[in-house]
């Protein structure tokens, strides 16, 4: 084999690694972000793993609301009509949350069995709800699945 060819094979072979290893970063840095939409029958149907991020959607439950008086810790539960998910959260909420409200909550199963809520997000008006908790909801046969855009 000549130099020429021995240069050129070596830095084939280099770019060849380098494109393995940045499709390795990739991939690993968007299985880590990537966050799955679940449903509270999900939740109670599936072993799901603590501490693995997801998103949980549905229902807030009515007269399910607690607030503490001294710090911005909320409480609520989070049904899709045939199984309903204790959530905690801490920090203000969207203005448009309230019982009976369609929302996705960001966040992870803590080892006490409740969901630690990192981000809340409520519907933006009376007629949207997003789709994966209006999918979820008419699974679950709820009465006010009429979601959509």
């Amino acid at each position: 084999m000549t130099p020429t060819r021995k240069r050129r094979l070596i830095a084939v072979l280099v770019v060849i690694a380098g494109v393995g290893l940045a499709a390795t970063v990739a991939f690993r840095a968007l299985q880590e972000n990537m966050l799955f939409f679940v449903s509270p029958t999900d939740v109670k149907e599936q072993s799901l793993p603590t501490g693995k991020r997801f998103r949980l959607g549905g229902l807030v439950a009515m007269d399910s609301v607690s607030r503490a008086d001294d710090s911005l810790a909320v409480t609520f539960i989070v049904t899709d009509g045939l199984a309903s998910v204790d959530v905690q959260f801490n920090g203000i909420l969207p203005d448009l949350f309230r019982e009976g409200q369609g929302i996705i909550a960001i966040g992870e199963l803590t080892p006490g069995g409740y969901f630690e809520a990192e981000e809340v997000l409520a519907k933006h008006d009376e007629n949207y709800m997003p789709p994966e908790v209006a999918d979820a909801l008419e699974k679950a046969g709820h009465p006010d699945a009429g979601g959509g855009e």
